[in-house]
């Protein structure tokens, strides 16, 4: 019987909710706020029970290599499932890699998501962007972006609720 978690921004706190049966359909509303708007997330066990390697400097925060394992087995379950003819959802893959991995796009990567979403042909958007693509930075750490304040870390409410 699983234990789902869900993240409620407005709160800024992960709730675990118990599920009788495997439920991947079912978003609850928040314990505190009433806010039906929740985030399923990945397991906070999950994200913080695997090994760090070494540091890699200043210019890399510490990889939890098994983290990106998870992550990448969750994309590629998912990848299986994608019709390859549908850029939207390509880009929705892309997006969610971005969210799992903890890693923010590049401007170019982000631009080539975008026209993705809009259902322009990855070719078409290669083709005009292969430049930008090769020499921009693709991914960052969320960390390392200039700009944008960091949010807090969400707190976790122990409490488990019915699904």
């Amino acid at each position: 019987m699983p234990i789902y978690e869900f993240y409620c921004e407005k709160c800024n706190t992960i709730y675990k909710f118990f599920s009788r049966t495997v439920n991947t359909e079912k978003i609850p509303s928040c314990p505190n706020c009433k806010d039906v708007s929740l985030e399923r997330r990945m397991s906070m066990f999950a994200l913080s029970s695997g090994r760090k390697d070494e540091d890699m400097g200043d210019d890399m925060p510490p990889i939890d290599e098994d983290k990106m394992e998870r992550a990448m087995a969750l994309l590629a379950n998912e990848a299986d499932k994608i019709n390859e003819d549908d850029p939207r959802q390509a880009a929705q893959l892309m997006r969610k890699f971005s969210e799992l991995t903890g890693m923010e796009m590049g401007p170019a990567m982000e631009e080539a998501i975008r026209r993705m979403e809009q259902g322009e042909d990855p070719e078409q958007i290669e083709e005009e962007m292969g430049d930008l693509l090769e020499g921009d930075e693709l991914f960052t750490f969320a960390s390392k972006v200039s700009g944008k304040k960091k949010k807090p870390k969400p707190k976790i409410d122990d409490t488990i609720y019915d699904l």
